[in-house]
């Protein structure tokens, strides 16, 4: 299969997605996807009941992945997520019992209502693919990908999340209510639990371990290089940011920018695959003055930043 049909694949993928499961949520669909094909993890902040867990949900389904979930509370502990060591009787030994984090895709629900002891304990999986239980180290599989949710931090029992976890996630969004006659759809229609378990994958592991060594071939030139390194520099002098973007942000950016080329149908990053990944990829790095700020507020910062920077010409 070639790169071009294995796009088409994807593309009918996400088609399917938003017209038959998740109407009026193709830009979340598009930063998961994107997730996926560049090897990240996604963070969705919003409020309850808008469909943050049925995305998840629908992209395991759809795509045949093992899927994994945790429900974060305030008394989770780390071995609840990557497992612990069981004394086996009959074998008189200790064995390793692997937690939910051994799956490909994993729902990590209200992230930010674990204590941080515990979302500590996901750093080594996001950033490494393994986890280590008593001295010893165990792999991930692969494709592996973190599908988190949130809520805003003013509600109640919620713990912020500290930027070197943030760091960890390629993506961060929201939601939104739907439209309003789209909502009353989906109200009369109700919910799509059932129908998710009866889906059809379309693409398989492999097609996307190898979609994503063709993301990862996607040209990018030197003038978006330089365009997505001038946003980079940009943050970093901004009256209202106290810390700009990292290169591990610009490292972050240019991943997504070829995985949306990708998605396009192109094998080249084009200057607007950049404009359109950067406030979902870099907002919730920033660090602002004055107090703290939603990532949709931060990302409405960074717009102006980029609406400042002139595109580079072909």
């Amino acid at each position: 299969m070639s790169p071009s049909t294995r796009n088409q694949v994807f593309i009918k993928m996400l088609e399917t997605l938003s017209r038959d499961y998740l109407q009026g949520k193709e830009e979340v669909l598009r930063l998961s996807a994107i997730a996926l094909l560049s090897g990240g993890h996604i963070l969705i902040e919003d409020l309850p009941g808008l469909g943050k867990t049925t995305v998840a949900l629908t992209l395991a389904a759809i795509t045949g992945l093992s899927f994994g979930r945790v429900q974060c509370t305030s008394d989770l502990l780390p071995s609840d997520i990557t497992g612990l060591s069981v004394f086996n009787r009959d074998e008189g030994q200790f064995t390793f019992q692997p937690g939910p984090i051994f799956n490909n895709i994993v729902l990590l629900d209200e992230i930010n209502r674990a204590m941080p002891r515990t979302q500590s304990a996901m750093l080594e999986a996001m950033e490494e693919r393994r986890v280590t239980v008593e001295g010893v180290t165990h792999h991930l599989p692969g494709p592996f990908m973190v599908f988190a949710t949130q809520n805003p931090s003013d509600q109640s029992g919620t713990f912020p999340l500290p930027e070197s976890q943030l760091d960890r996630f390629l993506i961060c969004t929201d939601i939104g209510y739907p439209p309003r006659v789209l909502e009353r759809g989906i109200i009369a229609g109700g919910g799509i639990r059932e129908r998710i378990s009866e889906m059809t994958p379309l693409v398989t592991q492999d097609d996307i371990m190898t979609a994503r060594r063709d993301v990862h071939s996607v040209y990018l030139s030197d003038k978006v290089l330089d365009y997505i390194h001038a946003l980079i520099i940009a943050t970093r002098s901004d009256e209202l940011i106290q810390t700009g973007l990292s290169t591990r942000a610009g490292i972050n950016l240019a991943q997504a920018a070829r995985a949306s080329a990708f998605l396009a149908g192109r094998d080249y990053v084009a200057p607007d695959d950049v404009k359109n990944s950067a406030a979902a990829v870099c907002a919730h790095r920033l660090v602002m003055r004055g107090g703290e700020m939603s990532a949709s507020e931060r990302g409405i910062v960074l717009r102006t930043i980029i609406d400042r920077i002139p595109l580079p010409l072909a």
